[in-house]
């Protein structure tokens, strides 16, 4: 039996899929922002690989056909901040300060605890992209000589928290405009966020996006210049 499933080619995109919709009908079932889908999915995909001894490239032979969707559905993003331009042409410096004010202030951040807990080069410029969409920081750590696999954590790490966390630092500092909103959980949670902005309206999906592309962009520029400094 446990052959039979880690020689089908479909066992990781099904576990996957099913594993995520159970974490979207746990998350509409209880309001609560820990249950997370993507967290879901991830507590209930480990225990069963391990209790049935399939191996992660195994699983991946199937999940990696949900892995090349990524890219194009990082670019239909821009299908919401489409239907806002006019909206980002009224308030674009305040939209363009705001996602390079988060840019400047993850990599201060990474530098700032990579220099208190001693870390060396290779862990500082793995840890530079975990504000950016995965699509983007595979390819910045990769050319930056990070190791890929732990950005790829990290991103999605950052991705959940930031998500968790949106919604009570929204009510502690009493954030109720659409753009800010999105504009914080796409420069702060990338394509997590978005899905999470999505949710909350069509305003606060386009920012997302929109905080997603330009950060990435201005992550790829900023990161050749300060990959050095560590």
């Amino acid at each position: 039996m446990r052959d039979a499933f880690a020689s089908s080619a479909y066992f990781g995109a099904v576990l996957s899929v099913a594993a995520y919709s159970f974490g979207m009908w746990l998350k509409k079932k209880t309001g609560l922002a820990v249950c997370n889908p993507l967290l879901v999915a991830a507590v209930i995909i480990v225990p069963v690989l391990l209790v049935s001894g399939i191996t992660y490239d195994e699983y991946m032979l199937g999940a990696e056909n949900i892995s090349y969707l990524l890219t194009p559905a990082t670019v239909c993003l821009a299908i919401p901040l489409y239907k806002q331009l006019r909206l980002l042409k009224e308030n674009k410096a305040a939209v363009f300060c705001s996602i390079a004010a988060g840019v400047a202030a993850n990599a201060l951040t990474i530098f700032v605890l990579c220099l208190l807990f001693k870390m060396e080069h290779v862990h500082y410029v793995t840890l530079l992209p975990k504000s950016i969409t995965t699509a983007i920081g595979m390819g910045v750590s990769e050319e930056a000589g990070g190791i890929v696999t732990l950005t790829v954590v990290s991103i999605i790490i950052t991705g959940v928290s930031g998500v968790i966390m949106s919604e009570a630092l929204f009510k502690l500092f009493k954030l109720e405009e659409p753009i800010a909103r999105g504009l914080a959980l796409g420069n702060g949670a990338h394509a997590i966020g978005t899905a999470k902005a999505l949710e909350l309206g069509e305003v606060e999906g386009a920012m997302s996006s929109l905080a997603i592309a330009v950060a990435g962009l201005m992550t790829v520029v900023v990161v050749p210049f300060i990959a050095n400094l560590i």
